[in-house]
């Protein structure tokens, strides 16, 4: 495989706007750490991004998160070991990663705002939208895990 262009490198504004959604979307407290590496780790498996998979499973597991449940993540819905919460955050994930599908449906949205509330769920979708940006640019430089 090809080694390609850094897009840190090739244009460090474009780079400096996501880092700035990343670090906003790192600040918001009303989605805990580790509800947070679960949508990174969801979206990253649905996308294909070895880089962002390989990452944010060990920051899942530095943050107590058990192999099990990581592996897993790819058949939650199948599954009891995810909370209900757990469900609506992983239904989200999926419907706005899969967008082209049926986008985000209204029993999902209806599920999110009323155990969530607006901006709480607001935020879980900035999050989701964040790491399909990462593994954008992850998977179309070919940057893989160490």
């Amino acid at each position: 495989m090809n080694k390609r262009f850094s897009f840190k490198e090739a244009d460090p504004g474009i780079y400096k706007a996501l880092t700035a959604m990343e670090s906003y979307v790192a600040s918001v407290k009303e989605v805990s750490p580790l509800h947070k590496e679960m949508i990174r780790i969801r979206a990253s498996q649905i996308n294909g991004c070895s880089y962002c998979i390989a990452e944010h499973t060990a920051d899942a597991r530095k943050l107590g998160e058990t192999e099990q449940r990581i592996y897993l993540l790819s058949v939650w819905r199948e599954v009891p070991q995810f909370t209900e919460e757990e469900k609506i955050i992983l239904a989200l994930v999926d419907e706005v990663t899969l967008i082209h599908r049926e986008g985000l449906t209204d029993a999902t949205y209806e599920k999110a705002l009323a155990a969530f509330g607006a901006p709480k769920t607001a935020a879980i979708v900035m999050m989701v939208i964040t790491i399909n940006a990462w593994n954008r640019i992850g998977i179309s430089g070919r940057k893989v895990p160490e």
